[in-house]
C-alpha cells in the first residue's frame, strides 16, 4: 500500500537512505539552467554545496543533464532544436561548459571531478561494460566525483538512452549503488495533477500495485529537457526492481533527501540485484533486428535458461552485425527475450533449423556455436 503525505507524515529518518554509502544523484536540465538556455551558476553551486556537505564518508556519482541546454545560448539558439545535428552541436559546446562549471564549483571543497560520457553501445557490450565500471570505481576510489552524462555529441537515435533518468537508474546498478536520488523541478510523485486542488504527494511506494490508477504527467515545466514524471517513475521502477531504493524530489529538497528526511517520494526495493549487464541489455539496448524462434526454442530460452542454437530459429529480419542486440520472438511475433547475436544478419539464413554439428561439418568449426549465448540473453516475458 502506498503512503500519501499529509500533516501526520512521519518525521523519522528513512534508515535505508541514511545507511546508503554509495549514492547516485541525477539532476535535470531545468534545475541547472535558465529558461532561455545557458547554465545558472548559482543553481549549480547550490547543488554542489549540498552534495559536498552531504558526502562525508559517502561516495557520490552525479548523473547530470544540461549539456544541450547549456549550449543553446552560446550558439544563439532560443530553444532546444529538434534535429539531431544541432542537438549534437549544442551538446558539444554545452558539455564543456557544464563540466567546467562543476569542476570550479567542486574545487571550492577541494574535490576533483571526472567526466564520464556513455552511450548504450558502451554499456550493453561486455568489454565496454566492464571498462565503464572500472573507470567509475577508480574515480570513486581516488576521491573524485564522477559526472556522468549521455554522450549526446555522438549518440544517434539507435544508440541513445533517450533520457538521463533511465541512464541514472542503470548507472546506479552499474556502480552497485545503495541509493538513487532523482532531482527535478517537482517535489515528488502526486496522485494527480499537482497544480490542481485535492491532489496529494505520495510519500512512499512499496511496489507497482501502488501506482495503479495514478495519473502521471509526461512533460516538464521548463521545456529544456527530454524527461518528465513518466521517465522518472520508470527509472525508479528499474532501480527498485534491481534492489536499489529511490528518492524522487526537487533539487531544492536535495539536502533533506540525502539526509534521509521524509521528503519527496520513496520507492522501496522490489527485487534483488540481477546479473549486471543483463539490466542494461533489457532497458538500454535498441534491437537492430529480430529472430523468430520455434516453440521448442522459446521453451528452452524462457524455461530452461538455454542458449539459442541455429536449430531453433525459424526466421530472421533486419540488418545487424555480430555483437548487436536483437529481439527474440515467438511465432506470434511477441518479444520473449533480447540478446547479443554472434553472427551477422547475412550469415543466419543458411543456419536456420540446422544443428551446430552439421554446420561445423559443412562450414567449419567456427559455426559450431550458439547464435545467442545464454550469458548474453535476458528474458522479457515468461
Amino acid at each position: 500500500m502506498r503512503t500519501v503525505s499529509g500533516a501526520g507524515e512521519s518525521q523519522r529518518l528513512r534508515q535505508e537512505v541514511v545507511g546508503a554509502r554509495r549514492i547516485v544523484v541525477k539532476v535535470g536540465s531545468s534545475s541547472l539552467t535558465t529558461a532561455g538556455g545557458g547554465l545558472d551558476a548559482d543553481r549549480v553551486d547550490a547543488l554542489v554545496d549540498t552534495l559536498a556537505k552531504a558526502s562525508g564518508d559517502k561516495e557520490i556519482v552525479l548523473v547530470s543533464s544540461g549539456a544541450i541546454a547549456a549550449g543553446l545560448a552560446p550558439l544563439g539558439l532560443d530553444r532546444r532544436p529538434r534535429d539531431l545535428a544541432r542537438q549534437q552541436a549544442a551538446a558539444s559546446v554545452g558539455q564543456g561548459l557544464l563540466v567546467a562549471r562543476y569542476t570550479a564549483s567542486f574545487a571550492r571543497y577541494g574535490r576533483r571531478v571526472g567526466q564520464v560520457l556513455l552511450t548504450t553501445d558502451d554499456t550493453s557490450r561486455r568489454a565496454h561494460y566492464r571498462n565503464a565500471r572500472r573507470t567509475l570505481d577508480q574515480l570513486l576510489a581516488m576521491g573524485a566525483v564522477p559526472v556522468v552524462n549521455e554522450n549526446d555529441t555522438v549518440a544517434t537515435d539507435e544508440i541513445r538512452f533517450g533520457d538521463n533518468d533511465r541512464l541514472a537508474a542503470l548507472v546506479a546498478h552499474l556502480v552497485r549503488a545503495d541509493l538513487l536520488v532523482l532531482l527535478s523541478d517537482v517535489d515528488g510523485l502526486y496522485d494527480g495533477d499537482p497544480s490542481l486542488p485535492g491532489t496529494s504527494r505520495i510519500a512512499e511506494v512499496q511496489g507497482p500495485a501502488d501506482l495503479e490508477g495514478v495519473s502521471i504527467g509526461s512533460a516538464g515545466k521548463a521545456g529544456v529537457g527530454t524527461g518528465g514524471m513518466v521517465t522518472k517513475v520508470e527509472a525508479a521502477r528499474i532501480a527498485a526492481a534491481a534492489g536499489i531504493p529511490v528518492v524522487l524530489t526537487s533539487a531544492t529538497h536535495a539536502a533533506d533527501a540525502l539526509g534521509g528526511r521524509a521528503t519527496g517520494t520513496l520507492f522501496h526495493r522490489t527485487g534483488r540485484r540481477s546479473a549486471d549487464r543483463l539490466l542494461w541489455l533489457a532497458h538500454a539496448s535498441t534491437p537492430r533486428g529480430a529472430l523468430t524462434l520455434d516453440e521448442g526454442a522459446v521453451r528452452a530460452v524462457i524455461e530452461g535458461s538455454a542458449s539459442l542454437l541455429p536449430a531453433g530459429i525459424a526466421a530472421v529480419e533486419g540488418e545487424f552485425s555480430a555483437g548487436d542486440p536483437v529481439e527474440l520472438r515467438d511465432t506470434g511475433g511477441r518479444a520473449v527475450a533480447r540478446g547479443l547475436v554472434a553472427f551477422d544478419a547475412a550469415e543466419i539464413p543458411r543456419l536456420l533449423g540446422r544443428s551446430t554439428r552439421d554446420l561445423a561439418r559443412e562450414l567449419g568449426p567456427g559455426y559450431e556455436r550458439e547464435v545467442v549465448h545464454r550469458d548474453d540473453l535476458v528474458v522479457l516475458r515468461r
